[in-house]
């Protein structure tokens, strides 16, 4: 019999109401674990999928326990009444993902700082916010992890001069786990990124990025959860400050067939960004 390695565990995920936060959490829920809904959206939007209630029902009917939160997490005070709310719920936090994430693919000239700000709150501020805010339950944890999905940290121009003010702020992401995972490596917290090899069919993807042609050249945000898994499931002090691709993380996990995760498997895989 398999063994559900995070059963009782509580995971802590933003952005968690679609897409590769909702696939995380609904893969750690396979084996019972809690999920902490902690995301914007309670009402239907016209162009976004799922809400905190849908993706809850989603989680229970995996077999987790799900909390749906309303948290805009650029409001620290925010952030700290959910983590407040998760303790009550479920006593404690084992497992922060930072999945929320603001994009806007524009050169410099074309980004709105209005838009630019968005990003830095969100991305590279909500990052930190969230994950100051879970340290102390996170030290409490027998196994505990912090897991960002972000990118590598590649300081090729060619990541920066389409767009450099949403890469600052992923890479601020993944500054956040350099010097988090060192920081506090004696004390057993692993801080991990993980980031896709491919596009993943997500609404960012299908809205910004060409519409259902696009997402026909994507895998699904399963290959996300998958490799999420296989990371929060490692012994915490074995392993921190890792920049894991997803396809390198699963074949380390001795998977050799990927068309499983493919959108369309005849359609020819588009590469994400930064890798």
């Amino acid at each position: 019999m398999t063994s559900l390695k995070l059963a009782g565990k509580t995971l802590f995920i933003t952005g968690a109401s679609r897409g590769i936060g909702l696939a995380i959490g609904a893969r750690a829920a396979r084996d019972g674990a809690n999920i902490v809904i902690a995301a914007k959206t309670a009402e239907p939007h016209p162009k976004l999928p799922g809400t905190i209630y849908t993706a809850a029902a989603e989680i229970e009917a995996a077999g987790g326990r799900a909390l749906p939160l309303v948290v805009d997490i650029q409001d620290e005070v925010q952030v700290a009444a959910a983590v407040a709310r998760a303790v009550e719920a479920f006593g404690g936090i084992d497992i922060l993902v930072n999945n929320a994430s603001a994009i806007s693919l524009t050169p410099t000239l074309q980004t709105p700082l209005k838009r630019y700000d968005l990003m830095h709150r969100i991305n590279t501020r909500g990052t930190f916010v969230c994950s100051q805010a879970c340290l102390p339950r996170l030290l409490q944890a027998e196994n505990p992890h912090i897991l960002n999905i972000s990118p590598p940290l590649n300081l090729e121009a060619r990541w920066f001069a389409p767009h450099v003010a949403y890469t600052m702020t992923k890479y601020g992401m993944s500054m956040c786990v350099l010097g988090m995972a060192e920081e506090f490596r004696g004390q057993g917290v692993a801080v991990n990124a993980l980031w896709p090899r491919t596009a993943i069919a997500t609404a960012a993807v299908k809205n910004l990025l060409g519409g259902d042609e696009t997402l026909r050249r994507c895998r699904t945000p399963d290959i996300m959860a998958d490799a999420a898994y296989a990371i929060l499931t490692q012994p915490s002090r074995a392993c921190t400050g890792n920049f894991f691709i997803d396809e390198d993380v699963l074949r380390n996990a001795g998977v050799t067939d990927f068309a499983a995760y493919a959108v369309d498997p005849s359609a020819e895989l588009l590469p994400d960004f930064f890798v």
